[in-house]
């Protein structure tokens, strides 16, 4: 089983219109409403792809209701800890004529720290029947940065493969508990290690850096140019073809599912980049958030280029 962990869980609305004015009334041509949040962005992909899925974190009101409705169609069980409070909502708006996305993300209900308590006792006990846990996002206002830290400890006391992406000080915090995998883009490498990474080899070995510090696998997405994961067995990149992109919202999340897959199954971090990259690709194709068709993720894998490009203590590019 996977368990996600959606703290700030909200409802994603995308509007297409043709032609975004600011400070004039625009006409939505299309929308389309999902469950979302990072930690559900995780939890779809996953699901697509046959896992045994479990979302929990918070909800709440009458959205919290329609974000757990909308989890059944893809076999997601639900096992959110419930607040009063209604859960937020974040827009996206996609202006088909100057092809631009804007984004709207409302901060959500206030928790306390009694409702945090409740809540970690919860994901204890269902932490204990997962092989990986995936913690993702932001996390709603009343949560310090220390929330993922005290999560990821809970996972790995008990022996659990603990992926963590998010940003800013829970990420600053949350790597001193040693998760099993993150997945860092250029601006929160040079956060955590100080350094300008202008190049692939500085991001490389500033990656190589992080994991020294205790985390088994540094993911790093280069947008349309692939990724590279450092680890104990050496640095591989991550090759994907060229693709015409619909949505790129989400991709990165359905990435993490993919390191979540092959996790779970103990596949070889190779196969696991290969499978992360083909569903993060396959995602692109669709203009659902979070979502891709099996037949697109199977007929990429095979198009994605793996190759190991170092050693883990030698952490260059080579040639």
């Amino acid at each position: 089983m996977i368990l996600t962990v959606t703290l700030n869980a909200a409802i994603d609305k995308r509007y297409v219109v043709d032609g975004f004015c600011i400070g004039e009334v625009n006409r939505v041509k299309e929308c389309t409403y999902t469950p979302g949040g990072k930690g559900l962005n995780v939890s779809k992909p996953a699901a697509i792809a046959g896992a045994q899925v479990v979302a929990t974190g918070f909800i709440g009101g009458h959205a919290g209701k329609y974000i757990e409705d909308s989890l059944k169609p893809f076999g997601i069980k639900s096992a959110f800890c419930h607040l009063k409070e209604e859960s937020r909502s974040c827009i996206n708006i996609w202006d088909e004529k100057n092809k631009i996305q804007t984004e709207f993300l409302e901060p959500g209900f206030t928790v306390s720290m009694e409702d945090f308590w409740r809540f970690t006792g919860q994901f204890e006990e269902l932490a204990r029947q997962a092989e990986v846990v995936a913690m993702s996002g932001s996390v709603p206002k009343g949560l310090n940065g220390t929330a993922y830290q005290r999560l990821i400890k809970i996972g790995k006391d008990l022996g659990k493969k603990v992926i963590l992406d998010t940003s800013g000080t829970l990420l600053e915090l949350g790597i001193e508990a040693r998760p099993t995998m993150i997945k860092p883009n250029l601006d929160e490498i040079r956060m955590l290690t100080g350094k300008s990474c202008d190049s692939l080899d500085e991001m490389i070995r500033a990656a190589g850096e992080i994991h020294r510090r205790g985390v088994e696998i540094v993911a790093v997405s280069l947008g349309k140019d692939g990724s590279f994961v450092v680890c104990d067995t050496g640095v591989y990149r991550a090759t994907v073809p060229k693709i015409h992109a619909i949505n790129t919202v989400g991709c990165g999340d359905s990435m993490i599912a993919g390191f979540a897959l092959g996790l779970s199954q103990g596949l070889p971090v190779e196969e696991i980049l290969r499978k992360a990259s083909a569903i993060s690709a396959a995602a692109a194709l669709r203009e659902e958030t979070g979502y891709y068709r099996l037949e697109d993720m199977e007929r990429l894998l095979p198009e994605i280029e793996i190759c190991r490009i170092g050693g883990c203590n030698e952490l260059s590019i080579g040639e």
